[in-house]
């Protein structure tokens, strides 16, 4: 009887342990299983620590371009040592505070790997563990290319690179998408030289056309070589005491060498020897098929974050286990639109949208459809911080806005306003008189959206 819950939850990342707290706070018995940490890979192997590294990369440009600025310092070194010690701590800090909510919670925590066997079952060891609701949030893993090998040393993924103890000399990064090109960013910023191989013919390719064309034009200015609309066709490495290398020909018969490779070419769903089959669940591929509730055609079986469907985002998993949770207690959610899921790429400069692309928009609303790009060049805060990029709101005929891109320094920050005007089917007409701040970021949205409504204030027609 011990073994019985309101609520099981595999998988202890972003998904799972939202749908866990939230599911104790209304007042559920809970069962959190967990073959690693608390808190998986986003807080340890991914987003918070890759954040922590991109914010070393930013101060060391900050000092290195401190003359812009009228100080007058030099960057001696990057010392690795240090860079991991303060990005472990702010992993260590999350991770008390989250196991502490935990505990606070009164949720079960078990350490092992499970496996659902049954409907409402999950196996860790010899134990079972019954539960009323079960919600399935096994995550990803990096995913690399076949007949490639990762050792870990010279060919690595993400999960290696958040610990590298050096910096390299040349480092080539597979994959233009977030994972690669925050990478690029940090490393870049941390004085390696790197080169980025991308199949499509653009970075970010998922983004608006005019965001990943305004990152290419950032990172040439960088120096951050990119080679676009190419593949890897044969990889060679090699490495001895005190010298490695890495070579990749590519598909247009070019060759590329340096000392390290990164192969950032996306995540898998880890749906792989979970029993999920097995016990009966229906699948999509690689992913778990669920309804718009996050129900499988289990009863009260759910699942979230990475093994179902839309993007692989940590607040997305928050989202969809927080849903779940309400969902079992009763109180009848409302479906996430996953349009209107943030996303944030947060290399230099960084990239955040929310909603539909330009491209996106035509193709549902037809030729009605109209864009208007804000230049931060006419933004004060964003010459205080030498930021160049944009705003670009994209509306739909009947003039609510469908689409909000932005890139520059800190363009993440604004992104939550966006999100508001998209969800709110907010118009111009409706942003326009609303009162930003002077001087601050966010007061490009505002101009944005005056320009939009026809009448431009700090922006040429």
């Amino acid at each position: 009887m011990a073994n019985n819950f309101d609520v099981v939850v595999l998988g202890a990342g972003s998904g799972g342990y939202a749908a866990a707290l939230r599911a104790a706070q209304l007042g559920k018995s809970v069962a959190l299983i967990e073959q690693d940490l608390l808190g998986g890979t986003c807080l340890h192997r991914g987003c918070i620590p890759t954040k922590a590294l991109l914010h070393s990369g930013e101060i060391a440009d900050s000092v290195r371009d401190s003359h812009d600025f009228g100080i007058k310092a030099d960057l001696i070194d990057v010392d690795m040592t240090g860079v991991n010690s303060y990005k472990d701590s702010v992993v260590a800090k999350l991770y008390k505070g989250l196991q502490g909510l935990v505990k606070h919670r009164g949720i079960t925590y078990v350490t092992g790997r499970g496996k659902f066997i049954a409907p409402n079952q999950v196996q860790v060891g010899g134990e079972t563990y019954v539960g009323k609701s079960v919600v399935l949030a096994t995550g990803s893993y990096p995913k690399s290319i076949p007949g490639l090998e990762v050792d870990g040393k010279v060919v690595i993924t993400s999960e290696q690179a958040i610990n590298l103890n050096y910096v390299p000399s040349h480092v080539i990064v597979l994959g233009g998408g977030v994972i690669g090109v925050e990478f690029a960013s940090v490393w870049r910023s941390l004085g390696a030289e790197v080169t980025v191989i991308e199949g499509e013919p653009r970075l970010i390719p998922t983004e608006d056309e005019a965001s990943s064309k305004g990152l290419e034009r950032a990172y040439r200015k960088r120096g951050i070589k990119m080679l676009l609309g190419v593949t890897a066709k044969k990889i060679d490495s090699g490495s001895k005491k005190n010298d490695q290398w890495v070579e990749v020909e590519l598909s247009n018969g070019e060759k590329v060498k340096g000392d390290l490779l990164l192969v950032a070419v996306g995540r898998g769903a880890a749906t792989t020897d979970q029993g999920f089959s097995e016990a009966g669940l229906k699948m999509d591929g690689p992913l778990v098929e669920v309804t718009d509730r996050q129900q499988t055609n289990l009863p009260n079986v759910y699942a979230v974050g990475d093994i179902v469907r839309g993007p692989q985002l940590a607040h997305k998993g928050f989202a969809e286990g927080v849903f779940v949770a309400e969902q079992i207690a009763g109180l009848n959610p409302t479906p996430i639109d996953m349009a209107s899921i943030p996303r944030v790429t947060y290399c230099e400069p960084e990239v955040a949208s929310v909603g539909l692309t330009e491209a996106q928009a035509k193709a549902k609303f037809g030729d009605g459809v109209k864009a208007i790009t804000y230049d931060l060049a006419g933004n004060g805060k964003s010459q205080i911080l030498k930021t160049a990029g944009f705003v670009k709101l994209v509306a739909a005929p009947g003039g609510a806005i469908v689409g909000v891109h932005i890139l520059g320094s800190r363009a993440g920050e604004l992104l939550a306003e966006g999100q508001l005007l998209y969800s709110w089917q907010a118009t111009a007409d409706d942003v326009a008189p609303l009162v930003h701040a002077h001087p601050t970021m966010s007061e490009s949205m505002g101009e944005a959206a005056m320009a939009l409504a026809g009448k431009p204030l700090h922006a040429h027609g």
